[in-house]
């Protein structure tokens, strides 16, 4: 078992930050503005990346998976989107600042990139021919934020990445676009891995993995109050909204990794001098 504790990492903003392992991951220890400051910086220099954002779903997938633990060790920004990575990083002692959900960075991105005229493409979202949230989420962000630049609302279909036709196009709308941010929500781990092949083609540009977010933006799913995102409860919410999809992940797989995760972080207190 790999212990809680300091790492180094190397970013693409040329700085080595500290992260906080648990699981087999490493985590970046920073807050949501200084997360939405270092992507900034980076766009700023001419540098791309590539963003986690995990949780207990993610930490136990990458738990099992050398390969996935690889994908997510080679992010340039990893934060902490499940509350019980928090807690667990308290109770050892190493605690991380707070919650950065990708569902808030789409938001504080946004809000950013209107500011600074960068340009943003989405990725993904649920194919619905009638409601099209990606095209709707795109709509909502330039009304909430004047002046924001969408530069591409893609939802291409189930398998385009093993197609290689599908692939190419997808590959040339987003040369076209250059866009300086893309929100990618595909689910892990396929949106992460369609990040880094995406990398190759657009080396400057930053992705984010943002799972459901661009269909909590459109409106088309639901996101949980404020209160229980705040308490650690929003799992609960989205776990009671689609059941038959999420029951059987989140009881079976997700709470005993939380649970395996809080009592990691306790012999590892323990264990500190």
């Amino acid at each position: 078992m790999e212990r809680l504790g300091p790492a180094r990492a190397d970013g693409a903003d040329g700085r080595t930050s500290t992260r906080i392992r648990m699981g087999g991951i490493g985590i970046d220890p920073v807050t949501g503005a200084a997360a939405v400051a270092r992507v900034l910086d980076a766009i700023e220099a001419g540098r791309g990346g590539h963003i986690v954002t995990p949780n207990v779903d993610i930490l136990a997938a990458a738990r099992r998976s050398r390969a996935l633990r690889a994908v997510v060790g080679a992010a340039d920004l990893v934060t902490a989107d499940g509350a019980p990575l928090v807690w667990a990083s308290r109770v050892a002692g190493t605690p991380l600042p707070e919650r950065v959900a990708g569902s808030d960075l789409v938001w504080s991105l946004s809000e950013a990139a209107a500011e600074r005229g960068l340009r943003i493409a989405l990725l993904g979202g649920t194919p619905d021919d009638a409601a099209r949230p990606t095209e709707r989420a795109a709509r909502v962000l330039e009304t909430r934020y004047p002046g924001l630049k969408i530069v591409g609302a893609w939802c291409p279909p189930m398998g385009f990445d093993r197609d290689a036709a599908l692939w190419n196009d997808l590959a040339g709308r987003l040369a076209a676009a250059a866009p300086d941010l893309v929100y990618v929500g595909l689910g892990f781990p396929k949106q992460e891995l369609v990040s880094v092949r995406l990398r190759a083609t657009a080396p400057r540009t930053w992705f984010l993995g943002c799972g459901a977010s661009i269909d909590f933006i459109a409106g088309y799913r639901r996101r949980a109050p404020k209160w229980m995102q705040r308490t650690g409860t929003e799992w609960l919410f989205r776990m009671c909204s689609e059941p038959r999809r999420l029951a059987r992940r989140y009881l079976r797989d997700d709470l005993p990794e939380a649970a395996r995760l809080l009592a990691e972080a306790a012999r590892d207190r323990r264990r500190r001098p």
